[in-house]
């Protein structure tokens, strides 16, 4: 049976695998980008880089070898990460994925803007998450453990609101937030959907 477990290091290509395999709104994003490491470089290797503790990974090995099908990362602390991004991260990224004159890819762009990640709320809801299953594990439940599992580790740190924004194109994931008891936020908007959820929630 599959197992949720914390992240470890050996996770990290598969980790961007199912980023980039989920990154286009829920859907496939191979070959759309510069680059099939550029959703997993913006929303996955910095957490897992920098928090490695608030990463949780679904792992299905079996006697064949350790397969990963879907992971949750998150940060403790969104104003502190986006220092850090800025400081630690953006000059590796803009090296790998310079600015070019003319007109800049948008998910390009978004790897250069760390601030658009500090939601009106962030105060209220200083966590943050990225979560990602592939399709055969999604519906049996394990998105909603993921989560659980998350909240109690932010719980754990004092932690009390975590946040999170999401494509308004990707329905089936609202659907799953919604089920979980996320709430829409008062920066949210039909085209930028914002929500929140207490980390002692029941999910």
């Amino acid at each position: 049976m599959p197992q949720i477990r914390p992240y470890r290091p050996e996770d990290r290509a598969a980790v961007y695998r199912i980023c980039t395999l989920t990154g286009d709104g829920g859907n496939d994003a191979t070959g759309l980008h510069v680059s099939d490491d550029l959703v997993p470089d913006i929303f996955a290797g910095p957490y897992v880089d920098f928090e490695p503790e608030l990463a949780f990974v679904v792992d299905t090995s079996s006697d064949t070898g350790t397969t990963i099908a879907g992971y949750i990362v998150a940060t403790a602390d969104t104003r502190a990460f986006v220092e850090r991004y800025r400081s630690q991260r953006l000059p590796a990224f803009a090296a790998k994925y310079p600015r070019e004159p003319g007109p800049v890819p948008e998910m390009v762009d978004l790897g250069y803007q760390p601030e658009r990640m500090l939601v009106a709320e962030v105060d209220e809801y200083p966590a943050h998450l990225h979560i990602d299953l592939l399709p055969e594990l999604q519906g049996m439940g394990f998105g909603r453990q993921l989560v659980r599992t998350l909240l109690a580790a932010l719980a754990a740190r004092g932690i009390r609101g975590l946040h999170l924004t999401m494509a308004a194109s990707n329905t089936p994931a609202r659907a799953f937030y919604d089920r979980l008891g996320f709430v829409e936020l008062r920066s949210s908007t039909p085209d930028a959907p914002v929500l929140g959820i207490r980390t002692d929630a029941a999910v």
